[in-house]
């Protein structure tokens, strides 16, 4: 008879070979508490911080002089212990998930164009299950998230006040060409892929092709993406018109997800 995994058993089926980068985004979603992260060699604490997670080994980095880059390297393949907390949004309580996980030291390592700081690249002896389960969860989310990213691509929202209110949407936003200074523009419209906006007349129109980047300010996040502006045209009344692709973000997903749960939850109020 088949055995169906369940809990950490079927996380590492699914994800097992995955990793997750430990960007902002996915630090705050698995609620990483950066002031309580420690690698412990011997009689030696290190803060550290997640740079990438795996379900087997994990990168962290941490301030580390060269000569204690060097001094360190003496403890390669040696016996490790990692320190490290979550403040978990799904436990019952306000306290932190705490975990201590016996590893194994691979390899220190400086990182490119960061001065003063060295990788450490840890293997796991054995991954607490809770943490397993909370990769998994994770990941999940992510899924769906790419399945979202390509449903909200379909259709544009205008951003009229009351959208915004609904959204959280601050009414701020900038764009950014390389060296050159922040911009402010007004959304106009905006899905998963697109970014349509304009501003004031007398601003410069950008060609199809220029890369720029944008920063969205909601309550819930503050969103920077990358973009390739698609077209530009300047109105009958002075104003410039800009539509672009945007990059993947999770966040800004997360939010238009919140916000056509919203819209789709009065419908249904209206329907019965």
């Amino acid at each position: 008879m088949l055995t169906v995994p369940t809990g950490a058993a079927q996380a590492i089926a699914r994800f097992g070979e995955k990793i997750i980068t430990c960007n902002p985004y996915a630090i705050k979603k698995l609620g990483v508490n950066k002031s309580d992260c420690f690698l412990k060699i011997e009689d030696y604490l290190i803060l550290c911080a997640p740079y990438q997670f795996g379900f087997k080994s994990s990168l962290f980095i941490a301030s580390l002089s060269v000569q204690e880059m060097a001094f360190f390297q003496k403890y390669v393949d040696s016996n490790v212990g990692l320190s490290i907390s979550f403040l978990h949004k799904g436990s019952k309580t306000q306290e932190p998930i705490k975990f201590f996980i016996r590893c194994s030291l691979s390899s220190i390592s400086p990182i490119k164009d960061r001065e003063n700081t060295g990788i450490f690249k840890l293997e796991y002896k054995k991954t607490p299950d809770d943490l397993v389960i909370m990769f998994g969860n994770f990941l999940e989310s992510q899924d769906r998230i790419k399945i979202q990213y390509e449903d909200y691509s379909k259709t544009s929202v205008k951003m009229t006040q009351e959208v915004s209110n609904t959204m959280g949407y601050n009414m701020f936003a900038q764009i950014t060409e390389s060296k050159k200074e922040p911009k402010r523009i007004q959304i106009f419209t905006i899905n998963t892929k697109n970014i349509d906006h304009l501003e004031a007349a007398g601003c410069d129109r950008r060609a199809p092709g220029t890369s720029v980047t944008y920063q969205l300010f909601f309550k819930k996040y503050r969103i920077t993406m990358t973009g390739v502006v698609r077209n530009c045209s300047e109105l009958p009344n002075g104003i410039i018109r800009t539509f672009s692709d945007i990059s993947f973000s999770p966040e800004l997903v997360e939010i238009l997800d919140d916000y056509w749960t919203v819209v789709n939850s009065k419908f249904l109020y209206k329907a019965t």
